[in-house]
């Protein structure tokens, strides 16, 4: 769970200043709900967004992230690796509305619940990630999937002693942990609760709180 964290902090661009990008929203073909109100919306100020704002138009000049274009910006990133995995899955996370793109709004909500979010916030949005098909539970098989998508991004080479059936190993060891009725299925209240008792998760979950 902390390397979604990690992750996702990749995706601020850090180094615009400019504080015009109201003024310029009309140029992009989607053009994003007004400044005030994603500051009510969202726990970024003003400065942040506008900032956020002119780095993901620089990136994404239509005024929406496709799965493609999600999956290039993780491949610069992660060049050792594969990352389009792990990226489908993020992306889909995003994507709150289902709607096969991510717009500026739909960026600044997931980043503003994963960088200032509480931590109840924060353990929601990350089993989102982990319900793969959205039916509430996690199996299993999908925290596989999502393990299986970190270990394929990070490449082979980072990880040379590990064996290909280490990613299934740790899981079985987090899914016996967190599946306490051990019916086969993680709940949500399972997951926040294993996370909240985890100090190391609870301690991942703070690296980001002042990113900008």
């Amino acid at each position: 769970i902390s390397f979604l964290y990690t992750c996702t902090a990749v995706l601020i661009f850090p180094n615009i200043d400019s504080v015009e990008d109201e003024l310029e929203l009309s140029a992009v073909r989607h053009r994003p709900e007004g400044l005030e109100q994603l500051e009510a919306l969202t726990r970024f100020n003003r400065k942040e967004l506008q900032i956020l704002y002119r780095g993901f138009k620089n990136e994404c000049p239509s005024g929406v992230v496709n799965e493609d274009t999600f999956k290039d910006i993780y491949s610069q990133f992660f060049p050792q690796g594969d990352a389009s995995t792990y990226a489908h899955f993020l992306f889909n996370a995003f994507d709150t509305d289902k709607d096969g793109s991510v717009s500026f709004e739909d960026f600044v909500m997931g980043l503003s619940i994963l960088l200032r979010g509480s931590v109840q916030e924060k353990l929601n949005w990350a089993f989102n990630l982990y319900d793969i098909n959205k039916d509430g539970y996690i199996t299993k098989e999908e925290m596989l999937d999502i393990m299986k998508a970190i270990y394929d991004m990070m490449g082979k080479c980072t990880y040379p002693l590990l064996k290909d059936d280490t990613p299934r190993q740790h899981v079985e060891i987090f899914f016996q942990k967190m599946d306490k009725n051990k019916d086969g299925v993680v709940t949500i209240d399972e997951f926040i609760d294993c996370c909240q008792n985890d100090e190391n998760i609870m301690r991942s979950m703070q690296l980001f709180d002042n990113v900008i």
